[in-house]
Order: C-alpha cells, then structure tokens, then sequence
C-alpha cells in the first residue's frame, strides 16, 4: 500500500523544508556535541544529560523521516488552480455561526499545514469536512463534542 497524498500549500511547503533543514544543518550538530559533551561526564549509565540528549537525538531524527516521507508524497496546490466556487484545499473560507452570528475566517489546509489556533484548519477536520465542496451560501452541520453547530459559507477567495 503506498503512503497517503500529503496535500500543501506552497507557504506549507517551504515551512517544511525549511524545519528539515534546519533539523539537519543546526539540530544535529547541536545534539551530537551535547551527547559528547555528556560522554566526558564519565559513566554513561546513570548519565541523565547522556539520555536527554540520546532521547532528544532519537526524535529529531524520526522527525526528519516524517517531514521526508510528507514531502516526498506531497501535492502543491497552486494558487491558479483554486477554484473559489466551491470550498476546497488552499482558499480561506468566511463562515457565520447561525446561533450566535459570529463569523470566522478559516484557512483550508491539509493536515500537514493544520494549525486551528491560526485559523489553519485541515479539510479532514470536522469543520473541513463539512464545507469541503460546498458553495458560497450553504449551510452545514458541524458534529462538535458539545453538539452541532450550524455554519453558513459567506464568502470563499483565494488565500
């Protein structure tokens, strides 16, 4: 089985080549001196800056297999390629809370780039995939731990 689209936008892109990046030119530096430098503490075994360090070396180095593997499966969105008829990946939606007519501007991303306290959300999210595909105008239900909440689509442009 192949592993899953990872769908970004082009400033999500970036942002994950540029952590990988840093990961491998300043973050593995960083560790490997601080795993020598705990190395000259003496014994090892009840070495607790020699763990945090191999600990820490561990996860950065899972860290840089999972930002390889999300960019090797990655697919771009193209700012000319974003529809704003229908709510899709890469354009920001303006939605209006039906009860209390709030609105709330969203950004439509894929999981890789969800960030929901920016406004950052995945369209595998609940309220991403409720307006995935709707158009300007529509009203869906949002299933929440609290109950449902009904949002109406305002606007949809281009991010």
């Amino acid at each position: 089985m192949g592993d899953k689209e990872v769908i970004l936008t082009l400033e999500g892109l970036k942002k994950l080549e540029s952590e990988l990046e840093h990961i491998k030119s300043v973050k593995r530096r960083e560790i490997a001196e601080r795993i020598k430098v705990a190395i000259g503490y003496g014994d090892i075994s009840e070495n607790s800056e020699y763990e945090d360090a191999k600990n820490e070396q561990a996860f950065i180095e899972g860290r840089v297999i999972t930002l390889e593997k999300l960019l090797r499966n990655a697919r771009i969105i193209n700012n000319d390629d974003i529809n704003t008829d229908i709510v899709g990946v890469g354009v920001t939606v303006i939605v209006e809370d039906m009860e209390f007519k709030d609105t709330v501007e969203y950004l439509i991303v894929g999981t890789a780039e969800s960030d929901p306290l920016n406004n950052k959300i995945s369209n595998e999210s609940p309220v991403g995939k409720a307006i995935i595909g709707k158009q300007k105008g529509a009203v869906v239900d949002v299933v929440v731990p609290a109950g449902v909440i009904q949002y109406k689509i305002i606007d949809i442009k281009k991010a």
